[in-house]
């Protein structure tokens, strides 16, 4: 089995993805959502996004990609090359049973793997805000939308957001 690569990622319409090691936004509705798209599934995240998060979420397996060669991270698997989180991503998924890795961010592990991405689950957040972290450009002669779903505003949600699913082409 080969699973698919899954960008799952939160934007604003600049591009941005995160500010000081966090969200720029609060979307309570979106992390319910994020959970629902990997649960049972291993995920590669950098090692600041992890940091950020603060522990391995449960019901997933997480493999953190960093450059320190010392890092370590209970409950998790660390990787110092994206070819090591990949390898060690489909290893966790045949284990899993999961026919899908997710790739949950930043920013630079977002543009590592984007060429092998096969789907990007996108939250686009209807607001531009300054960020350190940005999602990066998409060549849509690359992408298909294959779904749009304007979200239902909560009372935990401080912004509109659309959940838009992007398809690669592979004509």
């Amino acid at each position: 089995m080969n699973p698919k690569l899954v960008a799952v990622v939160a934007r604003s319409r600049n591009n941005v993805i995160g500010l000081d090691n966090g969200l720029p936004w609060r979307l309570s509705s979106d992390l319910k959502r994020f959970k629902a798209l990997t649960m049972g599934k291993p995920m590669i995240m950098g090692r600041r996004t992890f940091e950020s998060i603060g522990r391995p979420l449960p019901g997933r397996a997480s493999v953190v990609l960093t450059r320190d060669p010392g890092f370590t991270a209970e409950g998790a698997h660390v990787a110092t090359s994206p070819a090591e989180a990949l390898a060690t991503a489909r290893r966790l998924a045949d284990l899993m049973g999961a026919d899908e890795i997710i790739i949950a961010g930043g920013g630079e592990i977002f543009r590592a793997f984007l060429d092998l991405t096969d789907v990007i689950e996108l939250t686009e957040v209807a607001l531009d805000t300054p960020g350190d972290a940005h999602f990066p450009p998409l060549d849509m002669a690359h992408w298909r939308e294959a779904a749009r779903e304007n979200g239902l505003r909560g009372p935990k949600d401080e912004v509109d957001f659309a959940y838009v699913t992007l398809k690669r082409r592979r004509d």
